[in-house]
């Protein structure tokens, strides 16, 4: 009998040694550097995560990370459902999301890794090339709806906004911006992702498009400068500076606050142990994930970055 007792003990320190970490859902022992997971990412950055999960995998050679891109809400069901451990995202849980997995005895740690901002394009061909704060403020509220509204001169006619998704983080941050309580101009439409709003505007005149700048700001991805040459970014002023500066979203403007449509990326996650996922987010936020960022043309949210000013003779 002793020797049965003894027998089971054994087995079961066994099974504790391969399933430690293992929670309500039955996952498998990994480590931050090896195992298996599935993340959602917000499809603005596609580019950007593709970057920093190739360069993890290439350091971790027993680490897979299996990324879906798709538009906000379901990154985020994807989170609340147990259907990605991991998220990248531009906003916080709301109070009830987060009693939602509170309720599942899960407590998400939220994990901002980067500063973006969400670009203005136009066609190549519109010479009405910057706007005041309150004009795409007006546009949005359906107050202005041709471009001689903003320049009498203008023969682009109607004005048609364009971004990548209804359900995407894009047309959800205008809308919180301006505080809109109700639809979107009937001149707001969506498509099914960034390059398509890129291709729409490369091919109408009258076009204003909304996305990541993450898209045409890395000045040595071959992609994000294919897109950069199909349209042109309009310049914005703050907000009650009516007579400028007209500021792109560049990584200096981006950095100090001075352009207006800046955000937050953040890394929510939902595991319960240290796995795989958090080994992924320390990646991100530390010195190789932080310098991937930089790169890309977004503002690293957990490293110092020097700004420099060139004075021209």
């Amino acid at each position: 009998m002793k020797k049965s007792n003894s027998m089971m003990a054994a087995i079961l320190a066994v099974i504790a040694l391969v399933f430690t970490g293992c929670g309500p859902s039955g996952k498998i022992n990994e480590t931050p550097t090896s195992g298996n997971i599935k993340i959602s990412v917000d499809e603005s950055y596609s580019l950007i995560m593709d970057t920093q999960i190739s360069t993890f995998e290439a350091i971790y050679s027993y680490a897979v990370i299996n990324a879906s891109y798709k538009n906000e809400v379901d990154c985020f069901a994807d989170l609340l459902n147990d259907s990605a451990r991991l998220i990248v995202v531009n906003r916080n849980l709301t109070a009830a999301e987060e009693q939602k997995l509170n309720s599942q005895q899960i407590i998400p740690k939220t994990t901002k890794v980067a500063y973006d901002a969400l670009a203005i394009i136009i066609n190549k061909e519109n010479k009405d090339t910057i706007f005041r704060y309150e004009q795409i403020e007006d546009i949005f509220k359906g107050k202005i709806s041709k471009w001689t509204d903003i320049n009498p001169a203008s023969k682009n006619g109607e004005i048609n906004v364009v971004f990548d998704n209804n359900k995407s983080g894009n047309p959800r941050y205008f809308k919180d911006k301006f505080k809109l309580n109700s639809k979107f101009p009937e001149y707001c439409y969506a498509v099914n992702s960034n390059e398509e709003v890129i291709n729409y505007v490369e091919k109408n005149a009258g076009a204003i498009g909304i996305i990541s700048v993450n898209w045409i700001s890395d000045t040595q991805d071959t992609v994000s400068q294919k897109f950069l040459k199909k349209i042109k970014i309009a310049g914005v002023s703050d907000e009650g500076n009516t007579d400028g500066p007209f500021l792109k979203p560049y990584q200096a403007y981006i950095a100090d606050g001075s352009y207006p449509f800046v955000r937050d990326v953040n890394m929510i996650s939902r595991e319960y142990f240290n796995g795989l996922g958090t080994g992924f987010v320390s990646f991100v936020a530390g010195e190789k994930g932080q310098r991937i960022i930089l790169k890309s043309g977004l503002v690293p949210a957990t490293m110092p970055i020097r700004l420099v000013q060139i004075k021209k003779d």
